[in-house]
């Protein structure tokens, strides 16, 4: 922790050198660099945070008002310690206002919700989804060229977290069972040398065959997710839930996942009518979004420029 501490101090001032000479109006910082808040502030320059990922807007709605609530609700979103300290950190030191990657059409209660207990604007900017440069897995989306619409399912549990050797068996029964096409991403912990022919229950790769794909660690997800080959995926199931874009599937009392509702959930978005209830709202909130989005980034745009003329 220490050693943490001195590299934080280290850039702070060596940050603080940089931020003397071209004396920018605003500094827009994200969950790495609490410190340059304060270095900035130093300057009388306004600091905002950005949060740079989707933030847990339904787990915090579902809490109570008090503020000790709504920190556990945050922590239970960050799985290091070290990094819950610093997303408080870094929120806390923002001035005003607070940039987070959502949409007000989608989350609008929430943004509201949470501006209140915070005491800060919070600012939606949009997806910031960029277009994949790296062609790795270029194979992927020749797979899914030869699928039928919105005949596959994507597969992926984000960056931060790692099923245990229960959840990928559950998983991979449950995508056997459903007889769809998938791609499954599979990550596994730093550090961790496992093959993911380990991981899998036994001859599982060769009983899908052709019908399934799985990747470790990196895949090309904006080129997935518009393909139209592709009918479902398993993403931040509660809120898209909600908006009625997509169906969860339900862990048991003890948190557990069961590989027959994976497979039922999974005929429900791609097999069965729900499915195509499920795309046809899914088409219309994509559209809403797109009208929406400039609006947003305009509204970002004119809140940054009036915080910098208040200094």
């Amino acid at each position: 922790m220490s050693t943490l501490k001195t590299a934080f101090e280290m850039a702070s001032h060596s940050f603080d050198d940089i931020v003397k000479t071209p004396k920018p109006d605003l500094l827009i910082y994200d969950l790495n660099q609490p410190w340059a808040a304060a270095v900035a502030s130093s300057h009388n320059i306004p600091a905002v945070h950005q949060s740079g990922k989707e933030f847990p807007f339904p787990e915090i709605y579902l809490h109570e008002h008090e503020g000790n609530k709504l920190r556990e609700a945050l922590h239970s979103s960050v799985n290091d310690v070290k990094e819950e300290d610093r997303f408080h950190e870094a929120m806390e030191r923002s001035c005003n206002i607070v940039l987070i990657k959502t949409f007000r059409t989608i989350e609008d209660k929430y943004i509201n919700y949470l501006s209140v207990l915070v005491e800060k604007k919070i600012v939606p900017v949009g997806p910031l989804v960029q277009d994949a440069v790296n062609d790795e897995h270029e194979e992927i989306i020749k797979w899914l060229d030869k699928k039928d619409e919105a005949s596959a399912i994507f597969v992926s549990f984000g960056s931060e977290y790692f099923l245990s050797k229960e959840e990928i068996e559950e998983v991979a029964h449950g995508l056997e069972l459903s007889k769809v096409n998938f791609i499954w991403v599979v990550r596994f912990p730093v550090g961790e040398k496992i093959k993911i022919e380990e991981a899998l229950p036994e001859r599982f790769l060769e009983r899908v065959g052709e019908r399934g794909r799985i990747l470790e660690g990196w895949s090309p997800q904006a080129k997935i997710l518009r393909h139209p080959s592709t009918g479902g995926f398993p993403l931040n199931a509660r809120m898209v839930e909600e908006v009625g874009v997509g169906i969860e599937v339900v862990r048991d009392k003890n948190g557990r996942l069961h590989r027959e509702e994976i497979a039922k959930v999974i005929g429900k978005v791609v097999v069965e009518n729900g499915g195509e209830i499920v795309r046809r709202k899914a088409s219309e909130l994509r559209e809403k979004i797109r009208i929406k989005g400039e609006e947003e980034t305009v509204g970002v745009v004119e809140e940054l420029v009036q915080l910098c003329r208040k200094v």
